[in-house]
Order: structure tokens, then C-alpha cells, then sequence
């Protein structure tokens, strides 16, 4: 894209953005770090980042009487998965690609503050099924595992601030070690954990980094937005529509985001209403079926929600395509007519192409017109 970053450069763990664009290598204290080229070699055993130890396997596990450090080392170089210890499969998510993975390259999230091993448990079926939790400074990775390949397969990657997480009490002993991520953009999940510990540590790992997350983006300097806005190069809506489907939306309704779809165009634009004629600054994303409707904040810090119209519904009409007036209405049987704004040609023509439709003719062919019948030959 011709650019090595959408956020400027900070130091230490709390100042990372959740878009920083940077390598990460391995430090000889085992810390990912900033700045510098990945080693693709598996790292030595090492002490990791991490504040909470990670369950190695489904057993409860009773430590020596060492110290808290020895412990932890311990613990990281036992072997966790397909023969990989923890250290190990942590570099190989930085190193390797992920399979049907979307987005920029997992290094891009920064540290690793935690990641286990977890059963799913689907409420409908009652199905368990092996999951593998990496919780980065301001995302939770979830990813399915390919036994037989020894492979992890990308299911989804959430942004902290835009969840919540619970403790879910059972009775039953064998399944009691469970908690809940939810939110208004996400489908509720729940996960169950080998132990109490483990349990103990996702949901102080999580709270901990989602509240950094929040207080993160009270600076508008630490905020994409600001650097994607206006997206007035292809790189730019191309990192926005990316953006948009893995960042909170505020006072969101309806059905989650990456249920309609991947965004097929998107652009500012200024709204009017026809009678009124006041002009709004919103962000119209076209998705396969409808066109959503977003304001962002004048800091270029929040993004929130405004409405959405089935694509079906609405036609656009073209009032004037001269440069500065770029303008198009936006009709449909369901609402009010508005006035459509564009900065950009590019833009206009983009949205005239994709909303466009033909007027409907009032005598059309019916389909089950029977066809017309063909004279017979004439005998010579």
C-alpha cells in the first residue's frame, strides 16, 4: 500500500495501538518487541510475556515448590500442541500463515499477552469442539485446529472493546470452569477451560486489556481513523473496510457486521434531507444487500451507527455531475428522498454504477406469456 503504518510509532505494551504496523522479533527476555525483523527459527525456552500461566493441557497440575519464575519456564517449554510448546506455536502464528485468514499479518496486533487451549461449547447442539484462544493487546484471536494437518484455521478476531466477558456457574463439576464473550456487534460464545486458573486468567487478561482498550481510544492520536479519513486513495478504503468489520461501532443494532457480508464500496459523503436541505458529513458502506449508514466523530476517534436500507429498496438518480457538484438523489417506496453529496468523480461514478436502476417498465412480457406459435410449412 506504500505505507509502513496507520499509527504513529509508541513505546511499550499500554501504547501500541490496535493498528500498529510493525515486525516484531523475539528479545533474548523472550518479549516481543517492535521495530525490528522476525526470526524465523523456533526461540529458545524462554520466561514469557505473560502475567498468567496457560493450561499446557486438560489436567490440573500441581507445581513443585520452585520459584514463581522457574515455574513459569517450566511450564512454557512443556508441550503444548502437535508436539509445539507454547513459546513455539506463539512464533509460529507470527511466522507462518494462518489458514483462511482475512486481514494484515497477525504481527501487526503486537503482543501476545495470553493464549490457551479450549473447548467450545455450542449451546443449541451441546457439541464441544477444541478451540485455540491468542489474546493480543487489543484483539481475541479464535482459531480452529486441523489435527490431522497440525494446521490452526482462522474463525474470527474481535476487538476487545467492542465485548464483554462473564463467568458462567454450572453445577455440574466437570463443566463449571466456563465464561462468556459477548457484545452487540458479536454472537455470543462460550468457552470452557481445563481448570479454575485458566478461567481466572482469561477473564483478568481480558478486563484488564479491554479496559486499555477504551481508555486507548480517548486519544484521537492513537485511532486510525484519523489517518484513513478522508479515504481519498484506494489503500485508504481498503484499510477502512477492514477496519470498520474488526472495530466497535457505537449504539449498533441489528444483526452483527461480518453477517452482511465482505463491503463492496464505500466513500464520505453529505447527506440532506430534500426539505430540509441540512447537511450531514456520513460514511456510506455498500454491502451486498444493504447500504449502511455511519457518522464519525469530528476527532476521527468513534465511528457510529445510523441506520441501513436494503439495497433492493432504494435506486439513485443522477441531478448533476459537474466538478464541485457532485450530486446524486436517493430515492426508495420505504423513505424520504436525500440528497447525495460527492467529493471525489470517482466517487460519484461509483455509487451512480452500483445504485442505479433501470426504471420499471409499466408493460412488461409476463413470464407465463406462452410463447407464440410458429405457422406450419406449406406443402410445395
Amino acid at each position: 500500500m506504500g505505507c509502513c503504518s496507520v499509527t504513529p510509532k509508541a513505546g511499550g505494551i499500554d501504547e501500541v495501538g490496535p493498528d500498529e504496523i510493525e515486525l516484531l522479533d523475539v528479545e533474548a527476555t523472550g518479549v516481543w518487541t517492535l521495530g525490528e525483523r522476525l526470526q524465523v527459527s523456533r526461540p529458545e525456552t524462554s520466561e514469557p510475556p505473560h502475567r498468567c500461566p496457560s493450561v499446557l493441557q486438560f489436567k490440573e497440575e500441581v507445581p513443585d515448590p520452585i520459584s514463581s519464575n522457574e515455574f513459569m519456564q517450566k511450564r512454557n517449554s512443556q508441550v503444548l500442541l502437535w508436539g509445539w510448546t507454547k513459546d513455539e506455536l506463539h512464533q509460529r502464528l507470527y511466522t507462518h500463515p494462518v489458514r483462511d485468514w482475512e486481514g494484515r499479518p497477525l504481527h501487526t496486533y503486537g503482543d501476545i499477552i495470553h493464549s490457551s487451549l479450549v473447548s467450545l461449547h455450542n449451546g443449541y447442539t451441546k457439541v464441544m469442539s477444541e478451540r485455540y484462544l491468542v489474546l493480543f493487546s487489543f484483539h481475541l484471536l479464535i482459531l480452529a485446529l486441523d489435527n490431522s494437518n497440525q494446521d490452526f484455521i482462522y474463525e474470527g478476531i474481535l476487538p476487545l472493546s467492542a465485548i464483554e466477558v462473564r463467568v458462567i456457574s454450572q453445577q455440574d463439576s466437570s463443566a463449571s470452569h466456563m465464561f462468556e464473550i459477548s457484545g452487540p456487534m458479536v454472537d455470543s460464545k462460550i468457552f470452557i477451560c481445563a481448570n479454575a486458573a485458566d478461567r481466572k486468567c482469561w477473564i483478568e487478561s481480558i478486563e484488564d486489556r479491554r479496559y486499555k482498550s477504551l481508555r486507548q481510544q480517548l486519544s484521537p492520536s492513537h485511532s486510525a481513523l484519523s489517518y484513513l479519513l478522508p479515504c481519498d486513495e484506494n489503500w485508504k478504503k481498503e484499510e477502512l473496510k477492514r477496519y470498520l468489520l474488526r472495530s466497535p461501532i457505537w449504539q449498533w443494532e441489528g444483526t452483527p457486521i461480518h453477517h452482511m457480508g465482505q463491503p463492496v464500496y464505500l466513500s464520505l459523503v453529505h447527506i440532506s434531507n430534500m426539505q430540509t436541505h441540512a447537511s450531514q458529513e456520513r460514511l456510506l458502506v455498500l454491502f451486498p444487500l444493504d447500504l449502511l449508514i455511519l457518522s464519525v466523530d469530528t476527532q476521527r476517534v468513534h465511528v457510529k451507527y445510523e441506520g441501513r436500507l436494503p439495497r433492493k429498496g432504494i435506486r439513485a438518480l443522477e441531478k448533476s455531475a459537474l466538478p464541485g457538484r457532485l450530486q446524486f438523489e436517493l430515492t426508495g417506496d420505504l423513505m424520504e428522498p436525500l440528497k447525495i453529496s460527492c467529493t471525489y468523480p470517482e466517487d460519484y461514478q461509483n455509487w451512480i454504477f452500483q445504485l442505479q436502476q433501470p426504471e420499471k417498465l409499466p408493460h412488461t412480457i409476463s413470464n407465463h406469456t406462452p410463447p407464440p406459435l410458429i405457422p406450419k410449412k406449406r406443402r410445395s
